[in-house]
C-alpha cells in the first residue's frame, strides 16, 4: 500500500487488516481493504485506489497577478484553468514538495521563482478522500519571473495556454464556475484563510 507514499498512517483506532490489490499500473493501484474504524471494530472492506502525492503551485507574479494554465483533462473531457501541478516522483527525497513545485512551474509555465522569491507552504488537502488517499501539497510561489525557454510540457500533458490574471479577475472566474479544478480553489482558499490575499 506504501509504493507510491508513505505519507498515510493509521491513527488511532484505524486498523489495516489485509489489503488486496485489484489493479495496478504505474500511475494508481485499486485495493480492496479490510480496515477496522474508531467506531466500526468489526472489519470491514472499503475499496482504496492509492496514487502518488502530488504539488500544486500558485505562481503570482511581481504586481500580484496569478498564473493559470489552460489544460486538457480527458476524464471530464474539457480543457479548464488550473494552478500547474504535478506528482511528487522521488518521495526520499526530504526537498520533494519545494523540487516538485518548482518543476511544475517552469514545465507547465514556462515561469520561475524570481531572485530573492519566496516558497509559502499552504499545507495539504485530500481531493476526494472517498475512495483515494491521494493528497495536494500547496505552496505559493512569488514572485515569479518567466524562465529563458519557456513551458516544456510532458508529452502526455495538453497545455493549450498560459496566463496571468488579477485577483479580481480570479475570484470573478471562480463565482461564475469557469474555475473548476479542486486544487486551484483549494489553493485560492487557502491563501485567503491565511491572510495572503487581500480579497
Amino acid at each position: 500500500m506504501d509504493r507510491f507514499h508513505r505519507f498515510i498512517q493509521n491513527s488511532d483506532g484505524w486498523n489495516v487488516i489485509s489489503s488486496e490489490q485489484q489493479f495496478a499500473n504505474p500511475y494508481v493501484e485499486v485495493h480492496r481493504a479490510t480496515v477496522t474504524s474508531p467506531t466500526r471494530p468489526e472489519p470491514f472492506t472499503w475499496t482504496v485506489v492509492h496514487r502518488k502525492g502530488a504539488v500544486v503551485v500558485a505562481p503570482m507574479t511581481a504586481d500580484g497577478k496569478f498564473l493559470l494554465v489552460r489544460q486538457e483533462r480527458v476524464p471530464i473531457r474539457s480543457t479548464i484553468w488550473e494552478f500547474p501541478a504535478g506528482q511528487i516522483d522521488d518521495t526520499s527525497d526530504p526537498d520533494a514538495i519545494r523540487a516538485t513545485g518548482l518543476r511544475e512551474l517552469e514545465e507547465e509555465a514556462g515561469y520561475e521563482l524570481a531572485p530573492g522569491g519566496e516558497l509559502i507552504s499552504l499545507g495539504h488537502y485530500f481531493p476526494s478522500c472517498g475512495f483515494t488517499d491521494e493528497h495536494s501539497h500547496l505552496v505559493l510561489a512569488r514572485p515569479v519571473v518567466p524562465t529563458a525557454e519557456g513551458a516544456k510540457p510532458e508529452a502526455a500533458e495538453s497545455i493549450t495556454e498560459c496566463r496571468a490574471f488579477s485577483t479580481e479577475e480570479f475570484r470573478t472566474m471562480i463565482a461564475s464556475g469557469e474555475i473548476r479544478d479542486a486544487n486551484t480553489l483549494s489553493a485560492f482558499a487557502r491563501m485567503v484563510a491565511m491572510g495572503l490575499l487581500a480579497v
